[in-house]
């Protein structure tokens, strides 16, 4: 998909979704709690993106972006006799 394409679609789902907010108040109470649950269940899973972007950041650097050195797994050999 090309970045204008891409664009376009964003702008199409960005008027729809105005359009659904100012038809909100007008809405029977099913359509609100759906409404509301699909809102919630996108929040959710950028949250969750966030999150774990910033574990996984944190684990393999360190705040000031250095790699954290005393973190690092070292495997133990047997020692041959």
């Amino acid at each position: 998909m090309s970045s204008e394409g891409f664009l376009k679609e964003m702008q199409t789902i960005g008027e729809k979704f105005l359009l659904k907010l100012q038809k909100l108040p007008k809405a029977d109470p099913v359509e609100i709690v759906s409404f509301c649950v699909v809102l919630l269940f996108i929040v959710t899973v950028l949250v969750l993106m966030i999150i774990a972007c910033s574990c996984c950041c944190y684990s393999c650097c360190s705040c000031d972006g250095r790699p954290d050195h005393r973190r690092r797994k070292i495997q133990v050999r047997p020692i041959a006799h």
